[in-house]
C-alpha cells in the first residue's frame, strides 16, 4: 500500500511540470490535446504483425519533450510500469501463433512474437504521449479543452473527479496501512485475513472524506461546472502544429517510415 501510495503521489509531478513556460506549454491545450488524439488513433490502426512501421512514431513524444524540457528519464520509468500488464495481454501469442512470417537470417520469427512485440510498441507510444501531454498541459487542463472539443461537461467532470479522487485514495490508503503496521505487535494480524476489514474501513474513509470534500467545494459556490478557465486562443500557432503532427503521423501511417529509411541507407528495394 505504501508504494502505491508513493506511486500517485509521484504522478502530481505532472501538474508540477505543466506549469512550465517553453512554447509547448503555451500553446492551447485543444492543440495538443487533437495531436494526441490524431498520434494514438494512428498508432492503434496498425496491423497485429506490424512492428518495424511504429518505430518512427516515437519522433512524437521524443519532439514534445524535447522541446518542452521534461525529464525523459521520469517519463520513461512511468511508462515502463505500464510494461507488465502490456507483457501480460501479448505473452501467450507466441505460443498460439506458431507461423513463421519473417527471416532473419537462419532465425525464423512466427507471428506470436510480432503480435506480442506490436503490443508492447503500440502501448509504449500511446501511454508516453498520454504522459507527455499531461505534462505538458495538466489534467485539468486537458478537461476542459476536451469539453471546449465537444465532450459533454458530466463526462469530463467525472474525469477530473476521477484523477482527483485517485489521490485522496491514496492518502487514506497510506494511512490505513501504517495504523494496521503500527497496531500489529509482533507481526501479528499482517496476513492476507487482514485485508478484508483493511479494505472495508479504506472505503468508508474515502467516502466521508468526499463527502466532506463535497460540501466544502459546495460552500465555495461549486455548480457542476468547471471555473472560468484562463483565456485560450486556436492562433496560427497552434494551427500549424496540429497541422504538421497530423500530416507528420497520417503519412507514417501510411507508408512504412522505417522501410523507406532502410532502403536509402542500403539500396535495396524489397
Amino acid at each position: 500500500m505504501a508504494s502505491v501510495h508513493g506511486a500517485l503521489l509521484d504522478l502530481k509531478r505532472l501538474d508540477q511540470l505543466a506549469a512550465g513556460d517553453t512554447a509547448v506549454h503555451r500553446l492551447d491545450p485543444r492543440a495538443k490535446v487533437l495531436a494526441t488524439l490524431v498520434f494514438i488513433v494512428c498508432v492503434v490502426s496498425f496491423g497485429r504483425y506490424q512492428v518495424s512501421a511504429l518505430i518512427p512514431f516515437f519522433i512524437f513524444p521524443a519532439c514534445l519533450i524535447a522541446a518542452g524540457r521534461l525529464p525523459a528519464g521520469y517519463l520513461a520509468a512511468k511508462v515502463a510500469l505500464v510494461a507488465p500488464f502490456a507483457v501480460a495481454v501479448g505473452i501467450c501469442n507466441p505460443f498460439f501463433d506458431r507461423s513463421v512470417l519473417v527471416h532473419l537470417g537462419p532465425l525464423g520469427i512466427t507471428g506470436g512474437w510480432l503480435s506480442f512485440a506490436s503490443i508492447v510498441v503500440r502501448t509504449a507510444l500511446t501511454v508516453a504521449a498520454a504522459l507527455t501531454l499531461t505534462a505538458l498541459t495538466g489534467f485539468a487542463s486537458i478537461c476542459r479543452a476536451l469539453v471546449r472539443l465537444g465532450m459533454p461537461k458530466a463526462f469530463a467532470m467525472q474525469l477530473l473527479f476521477l484523477y482527483r479522487y485517485l489521490f485522496v485514495l491514496a492518502e487514506e490508503g497510506g494511512r490505513a496501512s501504517r495504523a494496521r503496521e503500527l497496531r500489529s505487535f509482533g507481526r501479528k494480524g499482517l496476513g492476507l485475513a487482514s485485508y478484508g476489514s483493511l479494505l472495508g474501513h479504506l472505503l468508508l474513509r474515502t467516502w466521508q472524506r468526499a463527502e466532506r470534500m463535497h460540501m466544502a467545494m459546495l460552500a465555495r459556490g461549486y455548480t457542476g461546472t468547471f471555473p472560468a478557465a484562463q483565456g485560450g486562443r486556436f492562433g496560427a500557432r497552434e494551427f500549424a502544429f496540429v497541422l504538421f503532427w497530423s500530416a507528420l503521423c497520417i503519412i507514417l501511417r501510411l507508408y512504412n517510415g522505417a522501410e523507406l529509411l532502410g532502403t536509402l541507407v542500403t539500396g535495396y528495394l524489397p
